[in-house]
């Protein structure tokens, strides 16, 4: 009786203890995607059908080549997963899960996986991990890395979705009521002025062979006819503005705002590919709600000083993180800050020749890199240089360093920092005429060498914010011209592109650099830039004239430069790091500290690292295909 008591309390106490180990890993995988979002139920009697396996440290838990039944959950230690038995593609440390690709497709290991501390797995059966990955959905999406939709879902999870449309975010597109009044250049003023009045608009747009040759406006009327005294019959050619400045209707209402401000202008065309869509009006802009940001650019043009347009780039900030927890995207964050970027230069300009007098020659501001793209951020730098008109002389330069003084000061007051490279207009070298920066293009590109294309690269993200934009698209003509017929140029920039690579992923809260280096924090920049360049090179050889990144990712594939879903992984893999970015360094600013690219591990969720992880496997797979396509290993 004693004997059979007491094996009775031992199998009691073997039962509470596997109670007890099963309860701990049953509340290990709940603390870990994407065992966390099982239903109670299915968590509770998961741990009961998993076996848990030892490996000594150096040994092979999975051998390349090697048939894999099983999904290993990584319970304590730590091991190195190696592609093709050589390249290290992730370190593991508790949580993570692998052995995933050869399990679901049954075919033989592409990795190694080897063991670099002693390790317990959890061993998951294959047909159990088929039968989670059937039944939940969202099982499925976690080890789904390389379905297009994966990484949309998790960019919509970052962003988040507030409800409705947030009146931050209006385009110009949402301002269009009416179809656009039009006339011929052959009405008079009389009649010209007659139709407005029967149409009740402020402006009129003049067309000759279905394109916009001007437009005619109530301020018009009053200054060149009324008080100059001049007649009504005279044709509306007479007073009209010819080749009026047009925007998009993708555009977002505060860049039309700014445009308006910038050039003094209270009416703007809206033209897609040719197409006339209708006209917006300050009047349209100033009728949105109060919130919207056309009331912080409106600021702008009343400052009379750097000190003073200081105070609305200090409101910046508020902005974004406003933006940040509405359904705004980055991309329109992004347009939003450069939008403000754009007005601080152009007023800060004005003022200048205000205190230095009208300019010899006529020049273009032209801004790069970040600014350039459209993609400024909270903490860019300043990248700018000056195109002069080719009638420019060695003695007019005393003005336009005086000028680029003036605005790079002016623009330091303001928070943007001078660029610790020296590309701004303050340097001479970057202060040339039309004739001298083609020189440079077409030296870049016709006789490149590896440093010289390096330090290049920001120059071919030109756009010009001030004087018009016939220079620079001179410029942008030739470089589109050459830059296609230039294979070693092109080269030499996928070679740059290529070794510029992500890191591995994250451990035991380092970052894990190519090599297995660890790094206290990750650089959200250089991850940008790893897709910033690969589609720079594909728009230049395809001779995309734009330099936002979206849209030269849209052109290029368009034109098959990438295939459809390397479109859709690159876009969201952008959005997502892109996004990661402004609200790190938005956060930063709201406490007082400076922006920064530079992120902790601890500072991202679990989540957020994982899809990281899946960013850097795009961001790879896409510069594989770029050293295949280009031959990096043959550049020198």
């Amino acid at each position: 009786m004693r004997i059979a008591a007491l094996s009775g309390w031992a199998k009691s106490c073997q039962t509470l203890a596997m109670d007890v180990e099963l309860r701990e890993v049953r509340d290990f995988l709940a603390e870990h995607p994407p065992y966390s979002s099982l239903p109670a139920k299915v968590l509770d009697e998961l741990p009961g059908r998993l076996h848990l396996r030892y490996y000594r440290r150096g040994s092979t838990i999975v051998e390349l080549g090697a048939a894999n039944n099983s999904l290993f959950i990584l319970r304590s230690g730590a091991v190195d997963i190696y592609r093709g038995g050589k390249d290290l593609v992730e370190r593991a440390d508790p949580g993570t899960s692998f052995g995933t690709s050869s399990v679901r497709s049954r075919q033989p290991s592409r990795y190694r996986i080897i063991a670099i501390e002693d390790t317990l797995a959890l061993v998951m059966p294959g047909e159990l991990f088929a039968q989670l990955l059937n039944d939940h959905i969202e099982v499925a999406e976690f080890f789904d890395t390389e379905n297009k939709d994966v990484m949309k879902r998790a960019v919509a999870e970052l962003e988040g979705d507030a409800s409705g449309r947030t009146i931050l975010k209006t385009r110009v597109a949402d301002l269009l009521k009416r179809q656009p009044i039009t006339a011929g250049p052959e009405l008079s003023i009389r009649q010209a002025a007659k139709l407005m009045t029967q149409h009740h608009v402020s402006a009129l747009l003049i067309v000759a062979k279905a394109r916009i040759v001007g437009i005619m406006t109530d301020r018009d009327l009053r200054s060149k006819v009324v008080a100059a005294d001049l007649s009504r019959e005279e044709p509306v050619t007479a007073i009209m503005t010819t080749d009026p400045l047009t925007i998009a209707s993708s555009a977002l209402a505060v860049e039309a705002m700014l445009e308006m401000l910038g050039r003094g202008v209270h009416h703007l065309p809206v033209v897609d590919d040719g197409v006339l869509l209708g006209l917006v009006s300050s009047g349209d802009l100033m009728r949105l709600e109060t919130a919207n940001p056309v009331f912080l650019v409106g600021d702008i043009a009343k400052q009379i000083s750097a000190e003073g347009l200081s105070t609305i780039t200090a409101r910046l900030p508020l902005l974004v993180s406003q933006l940040l927890d509405q359904d705004a995207s980055a991309d329109e964050i992004h347009r939003l800050v450069t939008a403000v970027s754009d007005a601080i230069i152009n007023r800060l300009i004005q003022l200048a020749e205000a205190e230095l007098g009208a300019p010899p020659v006529p020049y273009e501001w032209l801004v790069l890199g970040s600014q350039g793209r459209h993609e400024h951020n909270l903490g860019s730098d300043q990248d700018h240089v000056l195109l002069l008109d080719d009638a420019a002389t060695e003695a007019d330069d005393q003005y336009f360093a005086a000028l680029a003084e003036y605005v790079t000061a002016g623009l330091e007051t303001c928070g943007y920092t001078r660029c610790t490279g020296q590309v701004m207009a303050t340097n001479p070298r970057w202060r040339q005429t039309l004739k001298a920066w083609h020189g440079d293009f077409q030296h870049w590109i016709t006789e490149p060498q590896a440093d010289a294309v390096l330090r290049a690269q920001i120059f071919f993200d030109f756009r010009s914010v001030h004087g018009g934009s016939t220079r620079a698209d001179s410029l942008r003509e030739t470089i589109l011209t050459l830059a296609p017929r230039s294979p070693r140029f092109l080269g030499h920039l996928a070679t740059q592109a290529v070794e510029r690579q992500p890191p591995i992923g994250f451990f035991r809260g380092f970052v894990l650099e190519r090599g297995g280096l660890p790094q206290a924090t990750f650089d959200l920049k250089s991850a940008v830039h790893c897709v910033v360049e690969l589609v720079r090179i594909q728009s230049l050889a395809n001779a995309v004239p734009a330099v936002n990144t979206i849209e030269r990712l849209h052109a290029t594939a368009a034109n098959g430069a990438f295939t459809a879903d390397s479109e859709t992984a690159l876009l969201d893999a952008f959005e997502f790091i892109t996004y990661l970015r402004l609200r790190h360094q938005a956060r930063q600013m709201m406490t007082g500290a400076k922006p920064s690219n530079e992120i902790a591990p601890d500072d991202l969720s679990s989540l957020e690292k994982k899809h990281l992880r899946d960013v850097f496997g795009i961001i790879r797979r896409a510069q594989a295909g770029f050293a295949f396509r280009y031959q990096t290993h043959l550049m020198s």
